[in-house]
């Protein structure tokens, strides 16, 4: 499902004429201004899936920024915005299918993914505690000699409970919430975008690929085409990832290029570079 189909940056006559409008002639910079004009990148149209492919400071997330800004999208975390943004944002347009209709629009960065890790890795911390006090609490149980009060039922049962059990049999009794520890930091990723990811929606996705091995790169490759599917989900998306950017019937913009224009996938350079260098390398491959 396609809903947003186009959307208009501000060209390099409209950049000047905005800039004279304000009231200030002095700013500390006029981000983001002056970046896409250079690029002749105007007028986007988009596909089911398009991604935005450019090293750093090639404008990608400042363009996926703009877009989720003039859409209202909802997002995790907040963003800088410099002091011009809101002005840019203001004056671009956008043509939106709004025949179909969608559940939401959503804007998702690495960093959200981060923080989700990272809120993983501290609940991990406190079960990892946790256990070791169940450790103790099983010892004290299984090995005390002392009488308990019989009007003690809770005492009486943990008990009996250890001295009827191995020591990981009564931890893992006792911890109800520890299937959280038993995912990778790749896994964990993987589930984040399971998570986050609906029906029926527009998703701008920020270097999606950051945290995830090429092996979960795969996997996440293959969970957007099954959402863009079944699910009716449009996806846009800034990334360097060969894996991402060999999404099926991909619209691909090289921000890289000083005239911005739509390539394969197999015409990047990035992806070039990976191609050279296994190419080269064949040999040893052959060999294994």
């Amino acid at each position: 499902m396609i809903y947003l189909k186009k959307f208009k940056l501000l060209n390099d006559y409209e950049e000047n004429l905005a800039l004279q409008k304000e009231n200030r002639t002095i700013f500390k910079d006029v981000y983001p201004f002056h970046i896409f004009p250079f690029k002749e990148l105007e007028t986007i149209t988009f596909d089911h899936i398009t991604c935005f492919y450019g090293g750093n400071g090639s404008g990608k997330t400042t363009l996926l920024n703009i877009i989720a800004s003039k859409l209202n999208a909802t997002r995790l975390n907040s963003i800088s915005k410099g002091e011009l943004f809101n002005l840019y944002v203001k004056m671009c347009k956008f043509d939106f299918n709004y025949e179909n209709a969608y559940n939401e629009v959503k804007v998702i960065s690495s960093d959200d993914v981060f923080d989700y890790l990272l809120d993983i890795r501290s609940i991990n911390m406190g079960v990892n505690r946790y256990k070791n006090e169940l450790c103790q609490e099983y010892l004290s149980n299984k090995y005390s000699d002392e009488n308990d009060n019989i009007n003690d039922y809770y005492a009486i049962k943990q008990k009996a409970l250890a001295r009827s059990k191995s020591m990981s049999k009564y931890v893992k009794h006792r911890l109800t919430n520890n299937t959280i520890t038993e995912h990778s930091n790749g896994e964990s990723a993987l589930l984040f975008w399971e998570k986050e990811i609906g029906e029926h929606s527009l998703y701008i996705l920020d270097e999606p690929e950051n945290s995830l091995s090429a092996e979960n790169q795969i996997k996440l490759k293959t969970f957007i085409e099954e959402a863009v599917r079944f699910y009716n989900c449009q996806f846009i998306i800034s990334t360097h990832s060969p894996f991402l950017l060999s999404l099926k019937e991909a619209k691909i913009y090289d921000l890289d290029s000083n005239s911005c224009q739509t390539k394969k996938w197999s015409e990047l350079k990035n992806v070039r570079i990976y191609y050279d260098f296994f190419k080269e390398n064949d040999k040893e491959f052959k060999e294994n």
